[in-house]
């Protein structure tokens, strides 16, 4: 029943260019199927009521002819008019020699979303944020099995294929915040495998890339200033990186901004300083499988690190 909430992301809500295209198309299945549906009852009821008179002859003739036309010939005409419009979709949705304002890297890991803006330097996790009413191309792999890559008010879901790149072109029409899903099935964790486009108006959005793409700032707090001694000296330093510091592991998300992100986990949980210490002593009771294992770190080392991650915004 939760796909049912009005809240759940839905094709029917396009909110982009793309999404429109493809609800048009489903519009279309929908009335097409709905007006045979409505023949086909009504010529079944009609043969119920009547049923056949006893002695009465039937006309062979007539009914191959009503069979050619209703069995055949409308059939044929309908998915072919319906085959030229998916061709015509299709074509819209490739965009070619249309260029992008953005190009974005988006890696698909088990279980989370690594994205890139490989013009200015900045990463992420499980966010990707675009200019609304511009159009921002998706570069899409993965680095372990195959995953797929879904907005369903912005675009087509898209296979990221191991070996491959494929691209998305994505374009919402206003800013806000648009919830996005791996729809193929990757192993325990696929159904916590989430992800947000977030739209800004474009001018926020380039402050946020440009903030982005800024290394970690110092700590302006002793208690921050332990939290990265902490970091960097620990198994956090192994996995993540934090750009402007010693920590340079590539197994995990970037954490240079981790501050500023909306979840953790890939939408497992909110970014709270509760939920964050949660995460780092034992990741496996909130998201079961993944890779990070837990981190006993001493309390006044918890207690100082997360002082410092809440300063990576």
């Amino acid at each position: 029943m939760a796909a049912c909430d009005s809240s759940a992301p839905s094709t029917l809500s396009p909110a982009g260019p793309a999404a429109r295209q493809i609800t048009g198309l489903w519009w279309l299945l929908f009335w097409i199927s709905a007006v045979v549906s409505v023949v086909v009852f009504v010529l079944l009821g009609r043969a119920v009521l009547r049923g056949r008179r006893a002695g009465e002859r039937v006309n062979t003739r007539s009914g191959n002819r009503f069979v050619l036309i209703m069995g055949v010939a409308l059939p044929v005409l309908v998915l072919a008019g319906v085959y030229v419009v998916g061709l015509r979709d299709m074509r819209a949705l490739q965009h070619d020699g249309e260029p992008a304002a953005y190009t974005v890297e988006v890696v698909g890991h088990k279980w989370w979303w690594e994205v890139r803006y490989p013009d200015d330097g900045a990463v992420t996790a499980n966010e990707i944020h675009i200019p609304a009413g511009e159009p921002v191309d998706l570069e899409l792999t993965t680095e372990d099995v195959n995953h797929s890559l879904w907005v369903p008010e912005l675009a087509p879901k898209v296979d990221l294929i191991a070996g491959r790149t494929n691209t998305l072109r994505l374009e919402a029409d206003e800013p806000g915040e648009y919830r996005g899903q791996c729809a193929e099935f990757c192993g325990l964790q696929h159904a916590n495998m989430a992800f947000i486009v977030v739209a800004h108006p474009p001018e926020e959005f380039r402050s946020w890339l440009a903030n982005e793409s800024e290394p970690a700032p110092e700590p302006d707090t002793q208690p921050a200033a332990e939290g990265l001694e902490v970091l960097e000296s620990s198994s956090c330093a192994t996995c993540h990186t934090v750009r402007g510091t010693e920590a340079g592991g590539t197994l995990g998300p970037d954490l240079t901004h981790l501050a500023g992100r909306r979840y953790l986990g890939a939408g497992a949980v909110p970014n709270n300083p509760g939920h964050l210490a949660g995460w780092i002593s034992d990741a496996q009771s909130i998201k079961p499988g993944n890779e990070m294992p837990p981190q006993p770190l001493p309390s006044e080392d918890l207690q100082a690190l997360l002082a410092y991650l809440e300063t990576l915004e």
